[in-house]
């Protein structure tokens, strides 16, 4: 799950918008952006749980290590 940093980052942002300022900007409400955020970054961490497991497998191949005997 070492891709989940930037959906929760992306979903933080858009809850501090979204709570804790009250601000417009040129007609568009701040809260509605942090609404906006917080609703696909946790849409985009949902599809990163479900897709991490699938893209995350790893294959093992185990090889004779073979070594040279020193004479002393």
């Amino acid at each position: 799950m070492a891709d989940a940093g930037p959906p929760l980052v992306l979903t933080a942002i858009g809850l501090i918008l979204w709570l804790a300022v009250d601000a417009t900007l040129a007609g568009i409400s701040i809260q509605t952006i942090g609404v906006i955020l917080v609703v696909i970054g946790v849409a985009w961490l949902l599809i990163e749980l479900v897709i991490s497991p699938r893209r995350r497998t790893t294959a093992v191949r185990e090889q004779p290590v073979a070594r040279e005997r020193e004479i002393y």
